[in-house]
């Protein structure tokens, strides 16, 4: 048999099937979607909604700071809170040494309430 008729011949018989070489890999519909929806619930749950609850608990954190809380901002500066207004705090860094931050730029408490 030569090259020619073998390749015929296999065209031949994959034409007499009527589907696709590997049954069950056609996939449509939701099938061929799982993988994806998958995919993104594991994405939902292990970053989306972690990063979501922390920014939550930060935002919780800013709207609890009071007068007399020591802080961190994000430029590495530990102060006690002074002043608050909506947007801004006044943090003292040393006696008699205040520096307005932004609310958003605190970082957290400091959880000791000593310096060392």
């Amino acid at each position: 048999m030569s090259h020619l008729e073998l390749v015929a011949l296999l065209a031949q018989a994959q034409g007499k099937g009527g589907g696709s070489p590997m049954p069950g890999c056609g996939g449509g519909g939701i099938t061929g979607l799982l993988p994806m929806i998958v995919l993104f619930v594991l994405f939902y749950f292990l970053l989306i909604r972690p990063q979501q609850k922390k920014a939550k608990e930060h935002q919780g954190m800013l709207s609890d700071l009071k007068r007399g809380d020591m802080v961190i901002t994000g430029g590495g500066m530990l102060g006690r809170v002074t002043g608050l207004t909506d947007k801004v705090l006044t943090v003292e860094v040393a006696e008699k040494i205040r520096l307005r931050v932004l609310r958003s730029h605190v970082l957290g408490k400091q959880s000791d309430g000593g310096e060392n």
